[in-house]
């Protein structure tokens, strides 16, 4: 028997009406459907066979697996989500509004982003991708529905905190957003939750942080909840301080961060304030003027330039949000994942002005300033130079760079502020740069040209020897391959601190500019010499014996005679100082050193 049936007519619909005839007339039935000249099913109603279709056949292969009839198979690939669904997005689109509209709009007028249009920002562009988020229905039962209109402040979508996980620049990292719209990104039981989960995730993992930061501190209504718990508040320091050197934690600031909220951007290892917007502080301006009696404003109490240029506890200083996105983009370039593995390296490109002019930017008397970011520029890759904490101790910079590819944390004494002479802050931001670099893994190149650690009453106050011996710690406990370089003047203690030839560096270079001494020649011969000088009434024969004297002094102290003695390794023709430094970093990449076997690793 043969029956056409109408085109479009599915597999599944032609074997059913193929086995229903044939079944009831008793013999059998080929299916056609619309113009086919060939059926597409056919069923021997003699007998209970297998339906005869070569699509059928295939399936038939697999007979002792279940039958599903076609009619529920049909109404299965046309499911649609429930109500139940549509409620439960319908929940979460109002939780990704965020706070009361009324703090939306107070964003707009300081030019700042809603976080989630800021987590866009971050996580959503080439190489970068917000992959998921944890806890988006933290104190949900606490606001949801009850208090969910747009102008009440009982909205407390996410708890004001989110976190999760997300690409950015093809890395994977952990983030936390405070969100402004909720309490002014205030911290209570469920955010704090979320954020240790966060953290501890990220020891597992291994992977950075992210803290994009705009809170006003803890909630004080709610303090039984989390302040003193020991999975409270507090608990985030112990995390940043278990986190710390083991993966990178970088931080920016979006707003005023006061109390609790102003810890976390000082213990990350790079913290980034924006200008116009940021701000921390160990209280409100209110707070300490009911203290104190002080009156001050939040720019002037914590804003950026105050952290920048005399607290340090700022790396960098962005102009907006943009930019400092793109600061952090530029940062990791040179930062492992953790602590196990090795910066990430680039295809090496010429350094932005030619080596050939490296003797002659350094001035040949050890008195006179020069920039040394023109020598930096002769000696780096281009484009690769990032600077940390530029206003702040700037007699020493201290920057990521690449040198043929390889990233390499420098320490160089700065001659065009204060002769390049170490202060306790200069000192200070060194040390901690040089802790940074080797729980990264990233080699050291010391530029030195400095007279000395500065003296004075007022640095003595300031902590000079405290925070000396600090840069000097930093110097001995690094691990990673260093390089030094005697740029000009080595002079004092500065040598020392500078990663000299006692500190265990893989090489100590001179340029022939270069001098090793206690002290500077005038001092020298001031000290030694100053009785003796005084006894001839000749002013010229005092100034030939004093010309003499200094002569004499510096054949003493210069990088030939310091090579001579094998003080130091090797005098370098300045044109071929980066060519020397990339074989060097070349080969002592995998250079292996230990530490005296002891509970702490410092002792500050």
């Amino acid at each position: 028997m043969h029956v056409r049936i109408a085109a479009g007519a599915s597999d599944d619909e032609a074997s059913a009406i193929a086995a229903a005839l044939a079944e009831h007339v008793g013999e059998s039935v080929e299916v056609y459907v619309g113009d086919d000249d060939e059926p597409l099913a056919s069923h021997d109603g003699s007998s209970e066979s297998e339906p005869s279709t070569e699509r059928e056949a295939d399936s038939a292969s697999n007979a002792d697996a279940p039958q599903r009839d076609s009619t529920e198979s049909d109404q299965a690939d046309d499911l649609e989500p429930t109500d139940r669904e549509r409620r439960l997005r319908a929940e979460i689109e109002d939780i990704l509004e965020g706070g009361p509209e009324k703090y939306r709009d107070q964003l707009e007028e300081t030019d700042k982003l809603f976080v989630r249009d800021r987590l866009a920002l971050w996580f959503d562009g080439e190489n970068s991708a917000f992959q998921f988020e944890d806890g988006r229905f933290a104190a949900f039962d606490d606001w949801h529905p009850d208090g969910a209109g747009e102008e009440t402040d009982d909205r407390l979508p996410a708890d004001g905190l989110i976190t999760g996980g997300a690409t950015f620049e093809g890395r994977d990292v952990h983030f936390m957003a405070n969100d402004y719209t909720v309490k002014r990104g205030s911290m209570a039981k469920k955010g704090v939750e979320k954020f240790l989960r966060m953290q501890q995730r990220a020891l597992k993992t291994g992977r950075p942080v992210f803290y994009l930061m705009d809170s006003s501190g803890g909630r004080i209504d709610q303090q039984t909840g989390f302040f003193a718990n020991r999975e409270g508040i507090g608990k985030y320091y112990y995390n940043h301080s278990m986190l710390s050197g083991r993966v990178p934690q970088v931080c920016v600031l979006y707003g005023p961060c006061i109390a609790g909220a102003a810890y976390t951007p000082v213990f990350a290892d790079f913290t980034i304030m924006v200008e116009g917007m940021s701000a921390m502080a160990i209280a409100s301006p209110r707070m300490v003027q009911m203290v104190t009696g002080e009156e001050i404003d939040l720019e002037e109490l914590g804003g950026p330039q105050v952290h920048a240029r005399e607290s340090g506890s700022a790396d960098l200083i962005a102009e907006d949000e943009e930019h400092a996105r793109e600061l952090v983009a530029q940062l990791i370039t040179y930062l492992p994942d953790n602590s196990d593995e090795k910066p990430p390296q680039q295809e090496p490109t010429a350094p932005a002005r030619s080596p050939e002019g490296i003797d002659a930017v350094v001035p040949q008397s050890p008195n006179k300033g020069y920039d040394m970011t023109d020598v930096i520029d002769r000696i780096v890759d281009s484009g690769s130079y990032f600077e940390l904490r530029p206003d702040y101790g700037p007699e020493i910079i201290t920057a990521y760079a690449r040198i043929d590819g390889r990233p390499v944390g420098i320490v160089a004494n700065q001659p065009a502020h204060r002769a390049g002479a170490i202060f306790p802050d200069a000192a200070e931001k060194a040390a901690e740069f040089v802790w940074k670099s080797d729980a990264f893994n990233i080699p050291l190149l010391y530029l030195c040209d400095t007279p000395g650690f500065m003296a004075g009453s007022q640095v003595e106050k300031e902590g000079i020897l405290e925070q000396g011996k600090k840069m000097i710690y930093a110097t001995s406990s690094a691990t990673v391959p260093k390089q030094t370089v005697v740029v000009r003047k080595a002079y004092g203690a500065g040598i020392y601190a500078m990663g000299g030839p006692a500190y265990d560096p893989e090489s100590v270079i001179g340029l022939p500019s270069g001098e090793i001494a206690i002290m500077g020649p005038e001092a020298a011969i001031n000290a030694v010499y100053a009785r003796k000088l005084s006894e001839i009434d000749d002013p010229e024969e005092r100034e030939r014996m004093e010309r003499e004297l200094r002569e004499e002094y510096r054949e003493d102290i210069d990088v030939h005679r310091m090579a001579s003695e094998v003080v130091i390794d090797e005098i370098v023709p300045p044109s071929e100082l980066r060519a020397e430094l990339a074989a060097r970093f070349a080969f002592y990449e995998d250079v292996e050193k230990s530490l005296p076997d002891k509970k702490h690793g410092t002792v500050l």
